[in-house]
């Protein structure tokens, strides 16, 4: 897998910037909008569901698996910044995921975080 297949997160100039601290240095918090978040439940593939059987009886990476939860991630990212954007948001600070089982047939992602209002301090 290359390096896009396995990573994720924001490009140069976002939108929407996402951070996983509380602020911003050299930003001030203007308005806090509240809590935002990107939902995405996927299904596994029956494929990589059998060669990640096979595989782990002999261990390694799941190449499969790994491809299909960066994607579902960067899914859940994105629409937490589509959230974020349509309430007025430039910025979404304490950025975290959640991963569970979705009932024995997929996993949800959630991505979420604080949306606010920030501006470079004077």
């Amino acid at each position: 897998m290359g390096i896009d297949e396995y990573g994720g997160g924001q490009g140069p100039q976002p939108d929407v910037l996402v951070v996983t601290t509380n602020d911003v240095p050299g930003f001030e918090v203007r308005q806090v909008i509240g809590e935002v978040f990107g939902l995405t439940v996927r299904s596994r593939h029956l494929g990589s569901q059998i060669g990640a059987g096979l595989k782990s009886m002999i261990g390694g990476e799941l190449k499969g698996l790994t491809k299909t939860l960066v994607q579902t991630r960067n899914q859940a990212m994105e629409r937490l910044v589509e959230q974020a954007q349509a309430r007025g948001a430039n910025a979404v600070l304490m950025f975290r995921f959640d991963v569970t089982e979705a009932a024995d047939v997929g996993t949800e992602v959630c991505a979420y975080g604080t949306a606010v209002v920030i501006a470079p301090r004077a």
